[in-house]
C-alpha cells in the first residue's frame, strides 16, 4: 500500500510539471512513442505471445471470457494501429491554455475561461494491451498524469509497452514519474481508495468490472458498463444496404462494445428482410435467437428469452426481435439498452430525425454500422473510452474529456465594495476581445 501511495503522489506531483510542457516537447515525445513501439515489435510480440500462452489455460478453466481473450490478441496490425493512434494525436490542437471564453467584468477587469488538464487519472482495464498507447498518448498531449493497472492476463503485454513508451517519452523531455504501472492484485483496491490523489478514474473492461469499479469507491468514474447496442430496421429502409450494415455491426469486431447486439426488425418488412439476413449471420458463424414472430419466419432459430435483450454477447450471438412501429422500437431500446450506441435503417428522413431525437444513447446512427462508434473513426486520434455518463463527458471520449476549465480573472486594483451600495460601479458584462495574456 505505501508503495502505491508513494508512486501516485509522486505522479501528482509531476502532474504540475506535465501540464506546462510546450506543445513542441509534447509532440517529439509522442513521435519518439510511435518510433519505439515501431522498433520493438518483436519484444512486444513475444510478450503477447506469452500472455495468450498463459491465457489459454484460463480460458479453458473458465477464468477468463472468450471475448476477453480475443481483445488480449495483438499482432503486427494491432501496432500499426497504435502507431497510426499516437501520431494522429500528434495532428491534434493542443488543448491546454486554450481561451474558451473571455467577459469583461468592468473596464480592465476581464474573466477569462481556460482549459486545463484534470491531473491525475487512474485507468483500470482488462485484457486489452493496446489501452496503454492509446491513452498515454492522449494523457501526454492533453498534460494529464496517469496510472494504468492491467488484468493479470495481459501483464507480460502490458509491462512491456508501458516500458517502451515511458522510456520514449522521457528521452524527449517529459516526466517520467508522471506514468505510473501498478501490477499487485492488490493494487486495484488500494487505486480505489486514493481520493485525494486520483481526480478521475476511466475502468475498461465486462459489465460486471465496471460496476464494481463504481460501486467501490469516492472517485469521479468515466466509463460505461455494458455495450448494448441496437440496429432498427425500419419499413423504409433499402434492405440491401439494411443487410450490409447490420451484418458488419455484428461480425467486424464482436468482442466490442459498440458491436451489434440486438436486432429490431419492422413486421412490414420482416418476411422480406429476415431470411437472406439470417442466412448472412450464419455464413459468418452468428447464433440467432428470436423472439415468437421471429421463429415463425425462422423457425429453427434459438427462441430468444427475456434474458436475452438485456445482454451483451461479445460473440457471435445477436437476438432478432419484430416490431410493429418506430416508436414502438424507440420504447424498446430506451428500455432494454445501455444508452451506447444504437442506429436506424430508413430512407425517411423525418422517421429518422424521430429516432436521432428520441433514442437516449450517447451515439445514434442513421445508416451506418454501430462499430464506427470509436474515439480513431471520430478523429479524436484514439479514445480513453466509451461513456455513457450523462455528466462531463458522453460517448467516444478523446482529449476533451480530459480537459475541465479554470477561471481566470485579470484586474488592476478593483475591489469589490467598490460594487455595492448606493454609488456602486456596475458590471458591464460584455464579451472581450482581449488575447489571454498567459
Amino acid at each position: 500500500m505505501t508503495d502505491v501511495v508513494s508512486d501516485i503522489r509522486g505522479a501528482k506531483l509531476a502532474s504540475i510539471d506535465l501540464s506546462v510542457l510546450s506543445t513542441a516537447v509534447k509532440d517529439r515525445a509522442l513521435e519518439a512513442m510511435a518510433e519505439a513501439l515501431d522498433s520493438n515489435r518483436a519484444a512486444i510480440l513475444e510478450a503477447n505471445a506469452a500472455d495468450l500462452g498463459a491465457a489459454s489455460g484460463m480460458l479453458e478453466r473458465g477464468e477468463i471470457s472468450g471475448p476477453m481473450f480475443k481483445r488480449l490478441k495483438l499482432d503486427d496490425v494491432k501496432i500499426d494501429g497504435m502507431i497510426a493512434g499516437i501520431r494522429d494525436v500528434i495532428s491534434l490542437a493542443d488543448p491546454v491554455g486554450e481561451r474558451m471564453s473571455a467577459l469583461d467584468l468592468d473596464d480592465g477587469l476581464t474573466l477569462y475561461q481556460i482549459r486545463c488538464p484534470i491531473g491525475m487519472l487512474g485507468v483500470i482495464f482488462e485484457s486489452r494491451p493496446d489501452v496503454v498507447p492509446q491513452i498515454m498518448s492522449l494523457c501526454l498531449k492533453s498534460g494529464n498524469a496517469v496510472a494504468f493497472k492491467g488484468g493479470r492476463e495481459a501483464s507480460n503485454s502490458i509491462r512491456v509497452l508501458f516500458g517502451i513508451l515511458r522510456d520514449a517519452a522521457a528521452s524527449a523531455g517529459v516526466p517520467a514519474d508522471a506514468f505510473v504501472l501498478m501490477e499487485s492484485r492488490s493494487d486495484i483496491d488500494a487505486i480505489l481508495g486514493l481520493h485525494e490523489y486520483i481526480d478521475l478514474l476511466i475502468p475498461r473492461g465486462s459489465n460486471e468490472f465496471v460496476q464494481y469499479i463504481q460501486a467501490n469507491t469516492m472517485i469521479p468514474v468515466l466509463g460505461h458498463a455494458a455495450g448494448i447496442c441496437h440496429a432498427y430496421v425500419d419499413e423504409h429502409a433499402d434492405l440491401e444496404q439494411a443487410s450490409r450494415v447490420v451484418l458488419d455491426s455484428k461480425v467486424q469486431y464482436p468482442a466490442v462494445c459498440n458491436a451489434l447486439e440486438t436486432l429490431l426488425v419492422h413486421s412490414a418488412v420482416a418476411d422480406a428482410f429476415l431470411p437472406d439476413m439470417v442466412e448472412m449471420f450464419r455464413g459468418k458463424g452468428v447464433e440467432v435467437r428470436g423472439d415468437d414472430r421471429v421463429l415463425s419466419i425462422i423457425p429453427d432459430a434459438v427462441p430468444a428469452t427475456e434474458e436475452d435483450w438485456f445482454t451483451e454477447y461479445g460473440d457471435l450471438t445477436v437476438s432478432v426481435r419484430i416490431v410493429d412501429s418506430l416508436s414502438e422500437a424507440i420504447a424498446f431500446i430506451n428500455e432494454h439498452g445501455s444508452h451506447h450506441t444504437d442506429a436506424i435503417m430508413t430512407r425517411d428522413m423525418m422517421r429518422a430525425s424521430t429516432f436521432v431525437r428520441m433514442v437516449d444513447s450517447a451515439d445514434v446512427f442513421v445508416n451506418a454500422s454501430t462499430r464506427f462508434a470509436d474515439g480513431f473513426r471520430y478523429g479524436k486520434g484514439a479514445e480513453v473510452g466509451i461513456s455513457t455518463n450523462k455528466i462531463h463527458s458522453r460517448g467516444p471520449v478523446g482529449m476533451e474529456g480530459l480537459m475541465i476549465y479554470k477561471y481566470v480573472l485579470v484586474g488592476d486594483g478593483q475591489i469589490v465594495a467598490d460594487y455595492v451600495g448606493a454609488d456602486r460601479r456596475e458590471f458591464t458584462h460584455v464579451p472581450s476581445e482581449r488575447e489571454y495574456p498567459f
